[in-house]
């Protein structure tokens, strides 16, 4: 009996391990899709568009290298646009923040509200939706607090807005990792696992169908379209439902040929684990059978777990190697290539631990529906947020 189980898990092991590699060959195949398909825009790019544009930023707490975050954005190569921070407490550090930009940048538009409205249990859509009304312009772009941007990251992004079949643009971004391990490995994460999961995603859906929080652009008419702010404010992946819903009204949504920097926290390892498991079953919950098939993906366990089946058998560690080779290839494909990203050679070494904690935290995904968000306790229900007392 004991035998026949090893080697029903063996099988399943190889299977996932053959998985995984087909799903490693997938990934390069939409890096090299991704990269010609910019490419080709760049080749056929229409006149640059500049419509006023308004930025809305909303803030809670202090975020890593915020400030020159901020400055970022008031250095943009680009004619009119304002922005509009937003705070839910008049008391909030980040406001200090904002006044000395203020202070350093007058010729900018720059406004501060205070958002005293509770719309829904997302305090930061509910931010928006307030900020939203205070905005002059047709054209909105969000991003969260702690991306830092090029100077022509407003023109990147708005331009392809003039075409009216697009709907709403987003970007990939790169982590900035610090010293903490935390850091680190969530650095590899965005680059090597996250990013790659996007591409393929947007290969076999024939396009995207979801925003990124790292940049959302898409005009104020659409946005009413779908309800305003206010219809996502019990959502937590509200930059997902963002794009699905305007996706939803016939239009396109684009990635911009950008990619902009998120600069991540000094993570304890409790602090690693909870936005993990929050990353995790938030993606569970918005796409539920593509994240259940994540499983076949975690390539090197699966293949370590077959070469222990195997007892080091001779076909089981060149199945590791070949894994192990296509895993590079692909972390350095999506990584150093598409999105630019300096830190991933430094920190291969560490893909195989990044590759175990990931099948970990999938795992743990299912066991539950509670997560902790800026020092709050919530739990999900089909992608909404109930605070737990």
């Amino acid at each position: 009996m004991v035998h026949r189980v090893a080697q029903i898990i063996e099988a399943l092991a190889v299977a996932c391990t053959v998985a995984s590699i087909a799903y490693y060959c997938l990934c390069l195949w939409s890096a090299s899709a991704f990269l010609r398909r910019q490419k080709a825009d760049k080749n056929v790019r229409p006149t640059q568009s500049t419509p006023p544009v308004t930025i809305l930023k909303p803030l809670r707490g202090p975020d890593p290298e915020m400030y020159e975050s901020f400055r970022s954005h008031c250095l943009q190569d680009y004619p009119e646009y304002e922005i509009i921070f937003g705070v839910s407490d008049a008391n909030d550090p980040a406001i200090r923040l904002v006044e000395r930009l203020q202070q350093e940048f007058p010729q900018r538009d720059i406004q501060l509200l205070v958002c005293r409205e509770s719309l829904g249990t997302n305090t930061k859509v509910s931010n928006l939706a307030q900020m939203a009304r205070a905005a002059r312009h047709e054209y909105f772009l969000v991003n969260d607090s702690d991306i830092r941007v090029v100077p022509d990251y407003l023109r990147r992004v708005v331009t392809p807005l003039s075409n009216p079949e697009i709907g709403l643009v987003t970007c990939l971004y790169r982590g900035i990792a610090n010293a903490s391990m935390g850091a680190r490995l969530e650095s590899l994460g965005i680059s090597t696992d996250f990013a790659a999961g996007v591409l393929v995603a947007q290969l076999f859906e024939r396009g995207i169908r979801f925003g990124l929080g790292s940049t959302l652009a898409f005009r104020r008419r659409d946005l009413e379209a779908i309800g305003g702010f206010e219809s996502l404010a019990d959502y937590l992946a509200d930059d997902y439902q963002l794009g699905s819903r305007i996706a939803a009204l016939g239009l396109k949504v684009k990635f911009s040929d950008v990619v902009v920097e998120t600069f991540l926290p000094q993570y304890t390892l409790c602090g690693f684990w909870d936005h993990q498991l929050r990353w995790a079953r938030t993606i569970r919950d918005s796409r539920f059978m593509g994240y259940v098939g994540l499983g076949v993906t975690f390539g090197l366990p699966w293949a370590l777990l077959a070469l222990i089946c195997a007892r080091g058998s001779g076909w089981a560690w060149a199945l590791l190697a070949l894994t192990a080779v296509l895993r590079i290839l692909m972390a350095m494909a999506v990584g150093s290539v598409v999105l630019e990203d300096k830190q991933v050679v430094a920190t291969l070494a560490w893909l195989p631990v990044r590759d175990l904690i990931a099948v970990i935290v999938w795992i743990a995904s299912f066991a539950g529906h509670n997560i902790s968000w800026r020092g709050n306790k919530f739990k999900l229900e089909n992608g909404k947020l109930i605070k737990i007392n």
